[in-house]
């Protein structure tokens, strides 16, 4: 059992996949198209990718996704839209294994290392921080940002909607009805391969938005073309006067839709275009996918509440090497602190 240091995708062993493909089974941000686009798309100028890995007799038994920086902290592989993270774990000798990355991590020129967002119940990260702090490190965890899900539990999407707020039904009915009598409206779904050619509705509505141009272009359109090849992909665009005017991208695997981009041309706000569409497509994962959890994955928004009906809490997860003189050892947790707290 070996801990090796991959710096491209290239490099990994193929046995890899299986270790993603048990990885996506508990969410796309684990899966191996979600990290070779953090890779190649979000990491800025003198950062570079580190693969931390143990391997033993050709198969990789774990895979910490990392970005090294000019600094002497490392940082998990993430972007400011990372719902999730952790590592790649095998489900033979985790404890071994463990032992192995943290001891490995130990001897490398990294002072902390700064895993984000995590959430409190994951085993992986959990068996992590107990074999780095055996390795050396003294670990801390600080609240990082709060995620709205909804379990299905079977039901259909009228059972659904029977069970949101009178407020918000009762909004979607009149406003659609409203905009269907004064200017025309349809929706229309994309899936799969049809996402990426129909990405430029999205961005003219994201153009017409409150939120003004999009940032991250690349690393988005990178994404949807990673995501729809194997049909993770949904796009539902509302049009009204034969124009787009709401957009709303959603991923969906294995029983899981994630609610990740919302959009809508602020100049139709009254008709709430934003709200019929989500309404629209809750139907169709519900209905149609049969999705078991629908996520909005980060923030704590006022209206998310109405659509979700749980909450839970994700951590960012710091680690510093522990030095043999306590005053510098001082300094570096406290430093610490101070770089979770403002994050």
């Amino acid at each position: 059992m070996n801990f090796i240091c991959y710096s491209d995708w290239s490099e990994l062993p193929e046995s890899a996949n299986v270790l993603f493909a048990q990885g996506e089974q508990d969410s796309i941000f684990f899966s191996r198209p979600w990290f070779e686009n953090l890779a190649a798309t979000a990491l800025d100028q003198g950062q570079t990718l580190v693969l931390a890995c143990v391997v033993a007799g050709g198969a990789v038994l774990a895979i910490l996704p990392l970005k090294r920086c000019a600094g002497n902290t490392w940082y998990s592989l993430r972007h400011r839209y990372t719902p999730l993270y952790s590592l790649l774990l095998a489900d033979d000798d985790q404890s071994e294994v463990l032992a192995c990355l943290a001891e490995g991590l130990s001897r490398l020129p990294l002072q902390a290392l700064l895993l984000e967002p995590v959430a409190d119940n994951d085993s992986r990260i959990n068996g992590l921080q107990r074999a780095l702090e055996a390795a050396g490190y003294s670990c801390d965890r600080s609240f990082r940002l709060y995620n709205w899900i909804h379990r299905v539990q079977g039901r259909s999407h009228a059972d659904y909607m029977a069970a949101r707020p009178a407020r918000l039904r009762n909004t979607i009915a009149r406003k659609r009805r409203k905009l269907e009598r004064e200017h025309g409206c349809a929706i229309r779904l994309f899936a799969g391969d049809a996402v990426p050619p129909a990405l430029a509705a999205y961005h003219a509505v994201y153009t017409a938005s409150w939120k003004a141009n999009e940032q991250y272009a690349g690393f988005l359109d990178g994404m949807v073309a990673g995501f729809s090849r194997p049909g993770w992909t949904r796009l539902g665009v509302l049009y009204a006067k034969g124009k787009p005017v709401a957009a709303q991208l959603w991923f969906v695997l294995h029983g899981k839709a994630s609610i990740f981009r919302l959009a809508y041309d602020e100049a139709w706000r009254r008709y709430s275009p934003g709200s019929i569409l989500t309404s629209f497509l809750m139907e169709y994962v519900i209905d149609a996918d049969g999705v078991e959890e629908v996520d909005f994955l980060t923030g704590n928004d006022a209206y998310k509440q109405d659509w979700m009906s749980e909450r839970r809490e994700r951590f960012a997860l710091g680690c510093v090497k522990q030095a043999k003189l306590p005053g510098r050892y001082g300094l570096l947790i406290e430093s610490m602190k101070r770089m979770l707290k403002g994050r």
